[in-house]
């Protein structure tokens, strides 16, 4: 049995509550909103689906109904608006969070929470200064969407599976993100030199890859959706699946999520991500990655942007 509770029923919300079900993952979905209605209707309209997946109870509820879940999931906020920033977002769902958190844990002392609102780093640190729950057992999302958009445009450039790229987003979920390229490879062969490593001939070779084009795709990829469709929902809702997915398993599973920095990297007190190993006990421990001079103090310039945006807010 593994119950999952979902604040939040908008489109990111309703659309991990889809994915969850037709993915097999929970046994029990809790969906909550201050919207009854809204979630009433998202949870009928899912459930009646579900005799073409596994078993699933899904229904719509209270903080009450939180009781007992493994994981509770925040997507509660202002949505991100065209041409607007996830920092503009920063006081305004603060304070939502600050008031979701007693009502929550309350209900669900034990469970492990995931953060995906936004701005999610300062949403995180700020879920982790109020809460009292383990830091083990608060999650951001952080950079694992990103990590996702790199590979993918990676895997596009040189036709080849996504599972073969090994790249990852560090660092803040927006512009100060870094990208470690000392480290990037697919199936082991540096991005660089990926292009010369055939045997055969007659293969034909990309173009050399523009790093800084591939960043400015990274960063600006959230922005372009929104622009385009008016929000973004359906790739970060696989994300925070995967998340669930690796808190459930029995096996430890690394991903670049959000959680409080004590010194990694010479970076304290704020919330970004790291390489972290995700499992059932939680987000436990990270990975510290060979990363160059210029690549950690990329790192602590992103850790400033977020300390910074904290400063200036009420937390």
């Amino acid at each position: 049995m593994n119950k999952i509770t979902i604040i939040g029923t908008g489109s990111v919300g309703s659309t991990i509550a889809y994915t969850l079900t037709t993915m097999g993952i929970a046994s029990d979905i809790v969906m909550i909103d201050v919207n009854t209605n809204k979630a009433m209707g998202e949870a009928l309209d899912i459930r009646q689906g579900v005799p073409f997946c596994g078993s699933c109870s899904i229904y719509a509820g209270s903080y009450a109904d939180a009781r007992d879940s493994d994981i509770v999931i925040i997507t509660s906020g202002v949505a991100r608006k065209p041409g607007q920033t996830r920092l503009d977002l920063t006081q305004t769902n603060l304070d939502i969070l600050r008031s979701i958190i007693p009502q929550v844990t309350k209900y669900a002392p034990d469970a492990t929470y995931v953060i995906v609102s936004n701005p999610v780093d300062i949403l995180t640190y700020a879920f982790c200064k109020w809460s009292g729950i383990p830091e083990e057992r608060i999650i951001g999302s952080g950079t694992i969407l990103d990590t996702s958009r790199l590979r993918s445009r990676l895997a596009e450039h040189f036709s080849i599976s996504q599972q073969n790229v090994h790249a990852y987003v560090l660092g803040e979920h927006g512009d100060s993100s870094v990208i470690p390229w000392s480290i990037a490879n697919i199936s082991n062969v540096p991005v660089a030199e990926y292009g010369n490593s055939f045997t055969r001939s007659g293969i034909v070779i990309p173009p050399e890859l523009n790093l800084d084009e591939v960043e400015e795709y990274v960063r600006k990829s959230g922005a372009r959706v929104i622009e385009r469709k008016g929000a973004t929902f359906y790739a970060v809702s696989m994300s925070v699946c995967h998340i669930c997915k690796c808190l459930l398993s029995g096996i430890d599973t690394t991903m670049t999520v959000a959680t409080m920095l004590h010194g990694e990297y010479g970076i304290d007190d704020v919330a970004m991500s790291l390489l972290t190993v995700v499992g059932h006990k939680g987000a436990h421990s990270k990975v510290m990655l060979p990363l160059t001079d210029a690549e950690i103090l990329a790192l602590h310039k992103s850790a400033d942007c977020l300390k910074d945006i904290i400063r200036q807010t009420n937390i």
